[in-house]
Protein backbone atom coordinates (compact mmCIF):
# COMPACT_ATOMS: atom_id res chain seq x y z
CA UNK A 1 0.00 0.00 0.00
CA UNK A 2 2.15 2.94 -1.67
CA UNK A 3 -0.63 4.84 -2.05
CA UNK A 4 -0.77 8.71 0.51
CA UNK A 5 -4.52 8.65 0.32
CA UNK A 6 -5.05 4.97 0.92
CA UNK A 7 -2.63 5.59 3.96
CA UNK A 8 -4.58 8.21 5.25
CA UNK A 9 -7.73 6.14 5.94
CA UNK A 10 -5.72 3.65 7.17
CA UNK A 11 -4.38 5.69 9.71
CA UNK A 12 -7.59 6.41 10.69
CA UNK A 13 -8.46 2.85 11.23
CA UNK A 14 -6.96 -0.45 9.29
CA UNK A 15 -8.62 -1.29 6.43
CA UNK A 16 -9.29 -4.89 4.79
CA UNK A 17 -7.80 -5.64 1.53
CA UNK A 18 -10.79 -5.39 -0.17
CA UNK A 19 -11.54 -1.49 0.98
CA UNK A 20 -8.14 -0.60 0.38
CA UNK A 21 -8.67 -2.12 -3.14
CA UNK A 22 -12.22 0.12 -3.64
CA UNK A 23 -10.49 3.46 -2.33
CA UNK A 24 -7.41 3.05 -4.88
CA UNK A 25 -10.24 2.03 -7.59
CA UNK A 26 -12.07 4.47 -7.40
CA UNK A 27 -10.53 7.87 -6.05
CA UNK A 28 -10.02 10.61 -8.77
CA UNK A 29 -6.80 12.08 -8.63
CA UNK A 30 -6.29 15.64 -10.67
CA UNK A 31 -2.76 17.52 -11.25
CA UNK A 32 -2.80 21.49 -11.20
CA UNK A 33 -0.49 23.65 -12.05
CA UNK A 34 0.58 26.83 -9.68
CA UNK A 35 -2.11 29.42 -10.34
CA UNK A 36 -4.64 26.80 -11.64
CA UNK A 37 -8.13 27.81 -9.41
CA UNK A 38 -10.34 24.67 -7.92
CA UNK A 39 -12.57 26.82 -7.52
CA UNK A 40 -13.78 30.62 -7.97
CA UNK A 41 -15.73 33.00 -6.48
CA UNK A 42 -19.75 32.51 -7.49
CA UNK A 43 -19.19 28.95 -9.03
CA UNK A 44 -21.32 26.56 -6.82
CA UNK A 45 -19.15 23.19 -5.92
CA UNK A 46 -19.76 19.86 -4.73
CA UNK A 47 -16.59 18.35 -4.64
CA UNK A 48 -13.87 17.63 -1.93
CA UNK A 49 -10.26 17.98 -2.03
CA UNK A 50 -7.98 15.74 -0.47
CA UNK A 51 -4.73 17.29 -1.05
CA UNK A 52 -1.71 14.76 -1.82
CA UNK A 53 0.65 16.69 -2.70
CA UNK A 54 0.91 20.73 -2.99
CA UNK A 55 -0.50 23.30 -1.38
CA UNK A 56 -4.20 25.34 -2.03
CA UNK A 57 -4.88 29.02 -1.18
CA UNK A 58 -8.27 29.88 0.08
CA UNK A 59 -9.22 33.16 -0.38
CA UNK A 60 -12.00 36.05 -0.50
CA UNK A 61 -12.15 39.42 -2.11
CA UNK A 62 -12.86 42.25 -0.23
CA UNK A 63 -13.60 45.67 -1.65
CA UNK A 64 -11.37 44.42 -4.20
CA UNK A 65 -8.46 43.32 -2.29
CA UNK A 66 -7.68 39.74 -1.86
CA UNK A 67 -7.80 38.33 2.16
CA UNK A 68 -6.25 35.09 2.80
CA UNK A 69 -8.79 32.79 4.66
CA UNK A 70 -6.45 29.67 4.90
CA UNK A 71 -3.65 27.46 3.41
CA UNK A 72 -4.09 23.87 3.00
CA UNK A 73 -1.53 21.32 2.81
CA UNK A 74 -0.20 17.51 1.90
CA UNK A 75 -3.17 14.98 3.38
CA UNK A 76 -5.52 17.89 4.62
CA UNK A 77 -8.96 18.43 3.18
CA UNK A 78 -10.51 21.12 1.52
CA UNK A 79 -14.61 20.77 2.54
CA UNK A 80 -16.63 23.39 1.98
CA UNK A 81 -19.50 22.58 3.72
CA UNK A 82 -21.79 25.79 2.54
CA UNK A 83 -21.09 24.79 -1.04
CA UNK A 84 -21.71 20.85 -0.27
CA UNK A 85 -24.73 21.22 1.50
CA UNK A 86 -26.78 24.18 0.15
CA UNK A 87 -25.38 24.42 -3.44
CA UNK A 88 -25.04 28.16 -2.59
CA UNK A 89 -22.25 30.22 -4.63
CA UNK A 90 -19.00 30.01 -3.28
CA UNK A 91 -17.91 33.53 -1.72
CA UNK A 92 -14.33 31.98 -1.80
CA UNK A 93 -11.99 31.01 -4.12
CA UNK A 94 -9.21 27.84 -3.93
CA UNK A 95 -5.86 28.36 -6.19
CA UNK A 96 -2.81 26.24 -6.38
CA UNK A 97 -0.07 27.86 -4.58
CA UNK A 98 2.83 25.68 -6.01
CA UNK A 99 2.05 22.35 -8.38
CA UNK A 100 -0.54 20.45 -6.71
CA UNK A 101 -2.22 17.10 -6.72
CA UNK A 102 -5.05 15.95 -4.79
CA UNK A 103 -7.97 13.39 -4.77
CA UNK A 104 -11.49 14.49 -5.69
CA UNK A 105 -14.74 13.75 -4.45
CA UNK A 106 -18.25 13.92 -4.34
CA UNK A 107 -21.18 12.97 -2.01
CA UNK A 108 -22.45 10.95 -5.05
CA UNK A 109 -19.00 9.07 -4.94
CA UNK A 110 -19.28 8.87 -0.87
CA UNK A 111 -22.89 7.28 -0.87
CA UNK A 112 -21.84 4.45 -3.22
CA UNK A 113 -19.03 3.73 -0.99
CA UNK A 114 -20.66 3.97 1.71
CA UNK A 115 -23.05 1.43 0.18
CA UNK A 116 -20.87 -1.31 -0.38
CA UNK A 117 -18.70 -0.51 2.70
CA UNK A 118 -20.98 0.80 5.60
CA UNK A 119 -17.42 1.52 7.80
CA UNK A 120 -16.50 3.84 5.34
CA UNK A 121 -19.37 5.97 6.57
CA UNK A 122 -18.14 5.57 9.76
CA UNK A 123 -14.88 6.77 9.06
CA UNK A 124 -15.55 9.58 6.91
CA UNK A 125 -17.36 10.95 9.91
CA UNK A 126 -13.89 10.67 12.56
CA UNK A 127 -12.85 12.97 9.23
CA UNK A 128 -15.04 15.44 9.25
CA UNK A 129 -15.03 15.98 13.28
CA UNK A 130 -11.24 16.01 12.97
CA UNK A 131 -11.55 18.44 10.26
CA UNK A 132 -14.63 20.58 12.12
CA UNK A 133 -12.21 20.10 15.65
CA UNK A 134 -8.92 21.99 13.37
CA UNK A 135 -11.11 24.70 11.85
CA UNK A 136 -12.66 25.97 15.08
CA UNK A 137 -9.31 25.77 16.81
CA UNK A 138 -8.18 27.98 14.07
CA UNK A 139 -10.84 30.01 14.86
CA UNK A 140 -10.85 30.59 18.69
CA UNK A 141 -6.77 31.18 18.13
CA UNK A 142 -7.82 34.01 15.92
CA UNK A 143 -10.60 34.89 18.40
CA UNK A 144 -8.02 35.19 21.21
CA UNK A 145 -5.29 36.98 18.98
CA UNK A 146 -8.29 39.60 17.69
CA UNK A 147 -8.75 40.10 20.99
CA UNK A 148 -5.87 40.49 22.65
CA UNK A 149 -4.73 43.15 19.78
CA UNK A 150 -7.98 45.13 20.17
CA UNK A 151 -7.56 45.34 23.74
CA UNK A 152 -4.06 46.48 23.35
CA UNK A 153 -5.45 49.25 21.14
CA UNK A 154 -8.24 50.30 23.78
CA UNK A 155 -5.66 50.57 26.48
CA UNK A 156 -2.91 52.58 23.78
CA UNK A 157 -5.83 54.89 23.13
CA UNK A 158 -6.52 55.83 26.97
CA UNK A 159 -3.16 56.58 27.69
Amino acid sequence: MNNKFVNYFSNISPLSEAEANAIEENMVVRHFKKGNFLLKEGQISIDTYFIIEGCIREFTNIDGEEKTTNFFTEEQWVISINNFSSKTPSETNLVCVEDTTVSIGNEVQAQAMFKNFPRFETISRAIVEAEFAEQKKTIELLYHRLTRRTILKIIKIAT
